[in-house]
């Protein structure tokens, strides 16, 4: 047994140790935001919060998690996130999603990277390519996502 502690809820499941957080939030707790893309930790689609860092939940196992928070697109873009409803409303002003399959990764990338920057902190491109460069969108909406993620830094100022 494990006890995860998601969006601010305690969970107890029933899992390998092993198993990659990933398949606990989709299979255990039915938290399907969270993606399967590629399985490797190369697409970024898995992209979740761990005690507020972007990590890859398709390899990173529940026993790493235990005892600490993690964070889902189910909260990260809940009304009261402030980062995560500036980055949702800039994602839709700036009609980013076309599959839509990455941008739940793509927006926990997105939100812990405004997170991590100094209060006012207007991001360059290349700053904001940088924090995003882990993220595949098969579609290739990167100047949207760049454009969104600087329009949400401006709302955040």
């Amino acid at each position: 047994m494990s006890t995860l502690n998601v969006n601010g809820r305690k969970h107890t499941i029933d899992v390998d140790p092993g198993t990659p957080i990933l398949w606990a939030l989709r299979d255990s707790l039915g938290m399907t935001g969270t993606k399967f893309g590629c399985g490797a930790a190369l697409c970024g689609a898995c992209t979740v919060h761990l005690d507020g860092q972007a990590i890859r939940s398709c390899i990173t196992p529940v026993s790493a998690a235990e005892g600490k928070t993690i964070v889902t697109i189910e909260a990260a873009t809940a009304g009261s996130d402030r980062v995560g409803s500036a980055v949702h409303a800039a994602w839709v002003k700036h009609d980013v999603a076309q599959c839509g399959y990455c941008q739940s990764g793509q927006i926990m990338s997105a939100t812990a990277f405004l997170k991590s920057l100094p209060r006012g902190k207007q991001p360059s491109a290349a700053e904001i390519d940088a924090a995003m460069a882990g993220n595949i969108c098969r579609c290739g909406t990167y100047s949207r996502i760049r454009a969104a993620v600087a329009d949400a830094a401006k709302a955040l100022a």
